[in-house]
């Protein structure tokens, strides 16, 4: 009995079947995460699709269709042909002529099998037909997902040497599709080759790990790469064992997950450290700024609406939460504004000038330690501190 994909809203768009049209029903297969979530009644966010046809008359057929086709990937065979109700990834299939483990040098194929052999994991190596649902399953990916087993296709080392940051893939996989016991060939090669990590681009190992770091509990899977020496390759200041604490604080307090934050907890509190770890991960400069205020905590955050008024409310959550500090102060809480200018205070007859700023400060530290009160309190208080 052939295996079909269940039924998904995505499958339904009628733009996506205009575009399976204009390539032709027999020249376009899903692939890959679409057809993998989908099976595992997950939500869909990209769709892909594989095509014998080669990348320049993927072009012409999308722009005939009447889509715009921008060649995101050309040379590799990608085109992204942009649709109403979202872009789809068209690739031709291809086989690996050359890789150093960083980039690899393709052909196109004509075969499906020769296309899923280059894939990594069996489970992203499951094709649908657009028309009639059929599963095509080239190396055990059906079974594989049934069981939650991550398995590479093929050798695991030869899948790594291809592509280095495979390493880090097989690990998010894990974390999300996985079940335990891990498979211990995969295992085993990703610890033996870690070291290849060192030549990858730090923004790819970065994008990597806080993927990683954003699902639902990553914990197990983090110590688990510290057992395996490959997180000391890409991060060798990480705490793991601090991962499972936030994410414990996390699920008390009902907080989402949130990589940064996440990242933050296996770091040293060492403001220093954590703007070259962000430098390292390229991360950005907003990004930068907020894992420094984390790693600049002390332990004790005792003033919840304080620390929100004097960082932000997303670095106040990462320093409470960290601290296993309650968050409850900042529910339905907008931070305020502080009631008070220095016109205000030079119209009171001080002159302009270092004598304002402080007590504009005197009077913002009395307002905060009070709790934020109204202006009417704030002019009392400016009254006292010019009467002092």
């Amino acid at each position: 009995m052939v295996e079909r994909l269940p039924p998904a809203d995505w499958t339904t768009r009628d733009d996506l079947a205009a575009l399976v049209a204009a390539l032709g029903a027999d020249n376009a297969r899903y692939v890959g995460g679409a057809v993998r979530d989908t099976l595992l009644s997950l939500p869909v966010k990209d769709i892909d699709l594989a095509t014998p046809l080669d990348p320049r008359t993927v072009m012409t057929r999308v722009r005939e269709a009447g889509f715009l086709p921008v060649p995101t990937g050309i040379e590799h065979g990608t085109i992204t042909a942009v649709l109403p109700q979202g872009p789809v990834e068209i690739t031709t299939l291809r086989h690996d002529v050359s890789t150093d483990g960083r980039r690899a040098t393709v052909s196109f194929a004509t075969e499906w099998q020769d296309d899923a052999a280059r894939r990594d994991f069996t489970i992203n190596a499951l094709y649908a037909d657009p028309q009639s649902g059929a599963i095509y399953d080239y190396f055990g990916g059906r079974d594989d997902l049934a069981a939650r087993r991550l398995r590479f296709i093929g050798d695991p080392r030869q899948r790594i040497r291809e592509d280095h940051l495979r390493i880090l893939r097989y690990f998010r996989f894990q974390a999300r599709f996985g079940s335990q016991p891990a498979d211990p060939a995969a295992e085993q090669a990703c610890a033996e080759l870690a070291a290849t990590l060192k030549g990858l681009s730090r923004e790819r190992v970065g994008m990597e790990m806080m993927n990683l770091l954003g699902l639902a509990d990553p914990a197990p899977t983090v110590a688990r790469m510290a057992e395996l020496g490959v997180l000391p390759v890409v991060l060798p200041e990480a705490d793991a064992p601090a991962l499972a604490r936030l994410i414990a604080e996390e699920r008390r307090q009902g907080v989402a997950p949130d990589p940064l934050r996440r990242l933050a907890s296996i770091l040293p509190a060492d403001p220093h450290l954590a703007e070259s770890v962000a430098s390292r991960f390229r991360l950005s400069g907003a990004q930068k700024k907020r894992l420094a205020l984390a790693a600049a905590r002390n332990g004790s955050e005792p003033d919840a609406r304080a620390l929100a008024y004097r960082l932000g409310r997303n670095a106040a959550l990462d320093r409470l939460l960290l601290a296993d500090e309650d968050i409850a102060a900042l529910d339905d809480w907008t931070i305020p504004v502080f009631p008070l200018k220095g016109g205000e205070i030079v119209a009171r007859g001080v002159k302009a000038g270092p004598q304002v700023a402080r007590t504009l400060q005197a009077v913002e530290a009395r307002w905060i330690a009070e709790g934020f009160p109204d202006a009417k309190r704030v002019a009392q208080m400016l009254d006292e501190e010019l009467g002092g």
